[in-house]
């Protein structure tokens, strides 16, 4: 597979991140009525989108390690809560796990490009 397909790959699990979290912490299940500040978290996540979207490659790196911070939240929260949000938060591992695959291998191609 290609850097290409890695690097949208990271894009679009890390967009749909994003959009998870304030769908579900505004309107979806948030944990008050009207909305939680958990929502918050959503901006946390624009940290990396810039770098992500330009393919630096030192920005991969440190939000490989940044993102297991929410796969942690998710695999609680799908764990403690129920219902909806119970579901929301497998969605947000799923997202995790697919960001950090996409981000692994995008770097791991980039360097192998650049060693040949």
């Amino acid at each position: 597979m290609s850097v290409r397909f890695f690097h949208w790959g990271a894009i679009v699990s890390l967009i749909a991140l994003i959009l998870l979290t304030l769908g579900w912490e505004l309107w979806l299940a948030p944990l008050r009525p009207g909305g939680s500040l958990l929502a918050l978290k959503a901006v946390v996540l624009l940290a990396p989108l810039m770098g992500v979207l330009k393919g630096r490659i030192y920005t991969y790196q440190w939000s490989s390690m940044f993102i297991l911070a929410f796969f942690a939240e998710g695999v609680m929260r799908a764990w403690a809560d129920a219902g909806l949000s119970q579901q929301l938060a497998g969605v947000e591992v799923m997202l995790t796990v697919l960001f950090f695959g996409f981000v692994i291998f995008f770097v791991r191609s980039s360097q192998s490009q650049k060693n040949t």
